[in-house]
């Protein structure tokens, strides 16, 4: 039972959003995303709580002010039973990991990219190889 958090100060830190949405129950984990190249904070945040009540409960503090900032508070976008809970920010984070490591993944994508462009599937993959960077 996750809930998406907008709007969130840079400088927040988890424990703040901890404090801000105790009162809606049981919070399992809060998790404030960030960039991965820069490392610095997305302005938004998810946090999972233990029950559906503690969700609808949290959903009611969307235009809440925090920080000076109203927060924006909705239903996670994703279906959590494509899933399963925990692995569910895992996950999330490995697709940013796979968007890293899949540099092979995306090369062999890259070298379809420049096939696709027609112009020589080398001669693409060549020049597709240096976009990303």
């Amino acid at each position: 039972c996750s809930v998406y958090v907008g709007q969130v100060d840079y400088s927040t830190t988890p424990e703040e959003l901890l404090a801000h949405f105790e009162a809606c129950g049981q919070v399992e984990r809060v998790t404030i995303v960030c960039d991965k190249y820069t490392g610095k904070p997305k302005g938004f945040a998810y946090l999972e709580f233990q029950s559906e009540d503690a969700v609808e409960n949290a959903i009611k503090l969307d235009g809440s002010e925090f920080k000076g900032r109203n927060l924006q508070v909705t239903h996670k976008r994703v279906n959590e039973p494509n899933f399963g809970g925990g692995r569910g920010r895992g996950r999330g984070r490995g697709g940013y990991g796979r968007g890293g490591r899949g540099r092979g993944g995306y090369g062999r994508g890259r070298g379809g990219y420049g096939r696709g462009r027609g112009r020589g599937g080398y001669g693409g993959r060549g020049r597709g190889g240096y976009h990303p960077y």
